[in-house]
């Protein structure tokens, strides 16, 4: 139901008629129309899971260089990743940062005798889009004296036989392993 047809609805009957009245109607909802849109796409922006516009202020404040080039989506798991990322490191709070990037099942284990972690990527198959920003999250965030392995997944040969030709042809070399990224 359009505003318009709100607006009309708050009327005396005698008023749905009138010919004036209809158009005082729809030129009064179609401005409500527009402010309803501008206020859910102003709320939208105070949180970062769903920003557009507001998502450079956000970088800004958490000092993320600026790079409207990358897709919205990567610009978001950077800025969510660097809010989620402060207090004491763990292995809860490693997995809680790499999700911000990924959105299929991580799994962190820590190593401590070896100085290690290692976060393995369970759902993507191959190299996930923004590694290298996870990369460079983890790195700010880890202890110094930690190593970081991914461990990526790729489809086994087993998937593979297992396969329709369809199916086959829809994978890319890049969700196998030694294929071409």
């Amino acid at each position: 139901m359009s505003k318009a047809e709100i607006w009309m609805g708050y009327l005396p009957s005698f008023y749905h008629g009138i010919r004036d009245m209809k158009a005082i109607a729809n030129a009064e909802g179609a401005e409500l129309d527009k402010l309803d849109e501008s206020l859910v796409d102003l709320i939208d922006q105070y949180y970062p899971e769903t920003a557009t516009w507001a998502l450079s202020r956000y970088e800004q404040d958490l000092s993320i260089p600026v790079n409207p080039s990358k897709p919205l989506e990567q610009r978001r798991s950077v800025v969510i990743s660097k809010m989620r990322g402060s207090g004491k490191v763990s292995a809860s709070m490693l997995k809680n940062v790499a999700q911000a990037y990924e959105r299929g099942s991580i799994e962190v284990s820590v190593q401590p005798a070896e100085y290690k972690v290692t976060i393995h990527f369970r759902d993507t198959l191959g190299i996930p889009p923004n590694l290298s920003d996870l990369q460079s999250a983890i790195e700010a965030i880890k202890p110094a004296h930690m190593a970081v392995d991914y461990a990526l997944r790729y489809l086994t040969i087993a998937e593979v036989e297992g396969m329709t030709v369809e199916q086959l042809t829809a994978t890319t070399q890049d969700r196998l392993l030694g294929g071409g990224a």
